[in-house]
């Protein structure tokens, strides 16, 4: 008898049990007498099982130890500069007591050296490109801060880029005043660059930035918009420098492209333009206007695509310098995009065929074909490349705290195999008997098509009350057997993670944005299985079930068992996520943001210091922003446990701070032990009592335990 139909027959008759192990009858299938013994797995074989050189390189590289390996310094870095991120992740998660800081995941890891070295990239680019191309000005960029508007990311592309000049775009009346601020630490050279839709404050404001000697300005996204500008800089009595942004004709077909073109969202059309220009006339303010501005669209694919939209934007600027205005600086806007899948193509979204290098090279000579044969100065270029600078500095890592188990359900029952067919309709019956000939026979797609009947119709019955739990789930388990004997049951398990797609990476949910994730350790390891990742919302778009590479799911480990039957830590990172996925994240389950680290590259014996440490937003911080008042509902539940508490004692008492800590804790899940509340219902052993104090400041912070690491906490 084959072995596939025994399998069939021990499912649902073994004697005297109706339903034994599914699992437990399969038999092992052998490797090939003739296949030669695998060699051992390396994390070299991990790297590239994960493409992890592709995209990447220069950053991020996986060392021998099996873990990601973080090179702050890109190309430069040297050996002993490598930044174990396992390392990192443990010294931020570890308890106090264990010489850790204590954060909950999941866990925000910034380097500060990475968004340096991409400033100074891409500053190289264009300075290269400007030498060897002979062009008579020079690049200075702004970062768009609605990429990233974290203060200390901010902060440091100010000082980073303050050696050459290098500046910020701002598109609302908040990211105007934070890049005010910023820019007075910066170069008084640097641009400020006003973008979107502005109201007489909005210019108001612009206008008082050049007051205060910043190099502010405003550009037209709207033809109205000038009249606001005239009005409002007459009552300032500030000479305003305007800039305009042109809808160009050159656009990209991909989904980032959407906003550019003739029928793009922004930008003023040729008939508006000089609509402009006759104005600006009229008021003699011609010589106000210094800057084209212009924008294809973000993750510009190819260097072709780059070079007629610069070269359609320069004749542009060269027509405004024939009609008399006072033309400075073009803006290529945005569009430099990052590799997210390694594949350097220039079909796809997430991806880009060029370097830094190719980019500034192509934008160079597009703008200088364009002058030399109008025989206009060259203009400085201004680029807005935000995804480039910070999508490279920031890792998310999070944690699997289980996974869905593919192994049939064991079931015992006293009834035998007459008393479960007895339970079957006619049809059911027959196709539990051609299932088993079907199976003699070896007729495996067969074998499929009646496992799939007899399950449906046993489905019906479930519904229908005439069988009970307990034989439906033999069913399924049989159905379940059969496909593996086979071969074609599905091997993707579900990983359940501790994280919200909606607050940490809503570009996946909202436009299906790919970005790499693998594990950040057990790279020395081969991953035994596949699996999805599923979040902690009651959402069901709440999983991540497409990954780069055109796959469905994601090679993963097997989760080890701690020793205290707990899933041993699992940690996985997604990156290059440092650009907009902070800005859009929501609070969808009241799942606010995580924890927060930045750290620096160091000589001293851990290879790295923790400059600032961030817990994540507590319960009570998330409540907040909907507009609750925590420490009111803390005395509403409180008011609650005296009056229908067991007892008026410690008992309601521990209850009552236990409460006070779930108003300070993260969102997320955290280990039992940490647990107040179960605590309190145990008594005092191994209880932390919360203080006053501790629930009205939202939860401490580390402090500096350690002169080798020193912490700030907002």
């Amino acid at each position: 008898m084959p072995a596939l139909a025994c399998c069939v027959d021990a499912a649902v008759s073994p004697p005297p049990y109706a339903f034994a192990s599914w699992d437990s009858t399969l038999p092992e299938i052998p490797p090939p007498a003739t296949a030669a013994a695998p060699s051992p797995w390396t994390p070299d074989h991990s790297a590239l099982l994960y493409r992890v050189d592709g995209w990447g390189a220069p950053y991020f590289t996986v060392n021998s130890n099996g873990d990601v390996a973080v090179r702050p310094h890109g190309a430069s870095t040297l050996d002993h500069q490598e930044i174990d991120l396992l390392k990192v992740v443990k010294k931020a998660s570890d308890p106090k007591s264990s010489g850790g800081l204590g954060l909950q995941l999941p866990l925000i890891v910034r380097f500060p050296d990475i968004l340096k070295d991409r400033l100074e990239s891409l500053q190289s680019a264009f300075d290269f490109a400007i030498q060897s191309q002979g062009y008579d000005a020079h690049y200075q960029g702004v970062y768009p801060v609605k990429c990233n508007q974290d203060k200390f990311v901010v902060e440091d592309i100010v000082n980073f880029g303050s050696g050459f000049r290098f500046g910020l775009e701002a598109g609302s009346k908040p990211e105007l005043l934070l890049a005010m601020s910023s820019l007075c630490n910066g170069s008084p050279e640097a641009l400020l660059v006003c973008n979107g839709f502005k109201d007489v404050e909005y210019i108001a404001l612009a206008l008082v930035a050049r007051k205060l000697h910043l190099n502010s300005v405003i550009v037209l996204e709207q033809e109205e918009e000038l009249d606001i500008v005239i009005d409002v800089s007459k009552k300032l009595g500030v000479r305003p420098v305007i800039g305009l942004r042109a809808k160009l004709r050159t656009k990209h077909s991909g989904h980032f492209g959407s906003t550019s073109g003739e029928k793009g969202k922004f930008g003023l059309t040729t008939t508006q333009i000089l609509r402009v220009v006759k104005k600006l006339e009229q008021y003699e303010m011609l010589d106000c206007l210094q800057l084209l501005h212009f924008h294809i669209g973000s993750q510009i694919p190819s260097t072709s695509l780059l070079a007629d939209g610069v070269g359609e934007a320069a004749q542009i600027y060269c027509e405004l310098v024939r009609l008399g205005a006072c033309m400075r600086v073009i803006d290529i806007g945005g569009g430099l995009g990052i590799d997210y899948d390694g594949s350097k193509s220039q079909n796809s979204d997430i991806s880009v065929s060029y370097s830094l290098e190719e980019y500034a090279s192509a934008v160079v000579a597009a703008v200088r074909l364009v002058c030399d044969r109008k025989g206009v100065k060259h203009p400085i270029i201004c680029s807005e490349s935000g995804r480039a600078i910070v999508s490279h500095h920031s890792i998310l890592v999070f944690e699997a705290v289980s996974a869905s188990s593919h192994d049939s359900p064991q079931f015992q029952s006293p009834p035998g195999i007459e008393y479960f067919e007895e339970q079957l309709t006619d049809d059911a019956r027959a196709d539990y008997r051609n299932l088993y000939a079907a199976a003699v026979r070896g007729e495996y797609e067969n074998c499929l098509l009646y496992a799939e009947q007899l399950k449906q119709r046993c489905v019906e019955q479930f519904k229908e009350g005439s069988l009970n739990m307990e034989q439906l789930a033999a069913v399924d388990g049989l159905c379940e057997l059969v496909s593996k004997a086979i071969g074609v049951s599905d091997p993707v398990r579900t990983y359940h993670v501790n994280l919200s797609v909606f607050t940490s990476i809503p570009d996946f949910w909202g436009i299906a944005q790919l970005f790499p994730m693998i594990p950040i350790h057990r790279l020395d390891e081969k991953p035994a299985v596949r699996g999805i990742l599923s979040d902690l919302t009651c959402d069901s778009d709440g999983k991540i079930d497409k990954f780069i590479g055109g796959e469905s799911s994601l090679p993963l480990h097997k989760l080890d068992s701690n020793g205290n039957g707990d899933c041993a830590a699992y940690y996985l990172g997604m990156f290059l996520g440092g650009a907009y996925e902070e800005a859009l994240g929501g609070l969808h389950n009241l799942f606010g943001g995580p924890s927060v680290v930045r750290v620096s590259q160091s000589n001293g014996p851990h290879g790295f210091a923790v400059t600032r440490a961030v817990p994540g937003p507590s319960c009570g911080d998330v409540l907040r922003v909907m507009q609750y008042e925590p420490e009111l509902m803390f005395q509403t539940l409180k008011h609650r446990i005296e009056e229908f508490a067991d007892d008026g004692g410690s008992s309601s008492l521990a209850l009552a701070d236990g409460l006070a800590c779930s108003f300070n804790n993260m969102p997320y899940l955290a280990a039992a032990a940490s647990c107040s509340l179960t605590a309190a219902a145990a008594g005092n052993g191994g209880y932390y009592y919360c203080s006053d104090e501790s629930f009205a400041s939202s939860g401490d912070a580390v402090g500096a335990e350690d002169e080798q690491w020193s912490y700030c906490i907002a």
